[in-house]
C-alpha cells in the first residue's frame, strides 16, 4: 500500500521504518522538500499526499490545521487520512481544548475521511507495542471502512484485534487527544516514557 506521511521529524521517520518493514511504500511529504535527507523519498506535501492510498499526518500538532489546510484539498478527497499528532501550545496546554485536532481537520477536508489513532502512547511504543505487555490503542473517526484501514496498519506495527478500541466517531478523539496530559504525568511520575493504559472490562 503506498502511504503518504506528511512531515519527516522523529514520529513520521519511526511510522516510515516500521511500515516500510511491513511492505508498504513510503513517501513522506515536506514543505521544502529538498532540504531533507532521512533515507526515505521526500516530496512536496501535495505530492505525498495525491500519491498516497493512504495519508499520515506527522506534522507539528500545533502547526498542522494551518499547513495542511494551505494543500489543495482535492488531494485528500475521499481518502483515509490518519492523524497521530497532539496539538499543544509552548506552555504544553491543548491548543483545542473545546474541541480536537481531528475535527478541525474533519471540517477543513469535508471530503477525506479522518481518523485520530497512534497519539495515546509514544511512538517507540506504538511502532512496536511488544515492548510492554498488553495495552490498548484508540481509533476516532465517521467512516468505518477508514476505521478498517487505519486497524490494517496497526496489526502491521504489531498490535492485536483485542487491542485497539474502537472509541466511536471524531467527536471522540477529544478525549483521546487529551490523554496526553495523563501521559505525560505518568512519564514524568514513573521516570519514563515505555508504558501505556489497557482497557478492560467486565465479562458479565
Amino acid at each position: 500500500m503506498k502511504l503518504g506521511i506528511l512531515g519527516t521529524g522523529y514520529v513520521a521517520r519511526l511510522l516510515a521504518a516500521a511500515w516500510q518493514k511491513a511492505g508498504h511504500d513510503i513517501t513522506l511529504g515536506s514543505r521544502d522538500p529538498g532540504s531533507k535527507q532521512v533515507g526515505f523519498p521526500v516530496k512536496t506535501l501535495v505530492e505525498a499526499a495525491s500519491g498516497a492510498d493512504i495519508i499520515i499526518n506527522a506534522i507539528l500538532g500545533s502547526a498542522a490545521l494551518e499547513t495542511i489546510s494551505s494543500i489543495d484539498a482535492d488531494a485528500f478527497s475521499s481518502k483515509t487520512v490518519i492523524d497521530v499528532a497532539n496539538a499543544l501550545t509552548p506552555t504544553s496546554d491543548l491548543v483545542y481544548p473545546n474541541a480536537s485536532l481531528a475535527e478541525k481537520l474533519q471540517d477543513a477536508l469535508p471530503t477525506a475521511h479522518i481518523v485520530k489513532s497512534m497519539n495515546t502512547a509514544s511512538m517507540t511504543l506504538i511502532t512496536n507495542p511488544t515492548r510492554i505487555g498488553p495495552s490498548s490503542v484508540f481509533v476516532s473517526g465517521n467512516n468505518a471502512q477508514a476505521k478498517a484501514q487505519t486497524a490494517r496498519l496497526l496489526r502491521d506495527l504489531g498490535w492485536t484485534d483485542d487491542d485497539i478500541v474502537d472509541l466511536g466517531g471524531i467527536e471522540s478523539a477529544r478525549g483521546a487527544e487529551a490523554h496526553i496530559m495523563l501521559l505525560v504525568a505518568l512519564s514524568e511520575a514513573l521516570k519514563t516514557n515505555v508504558l501505556n493504559i489497557r482497557v478492560v472490562q467486565s465479562e458479565g
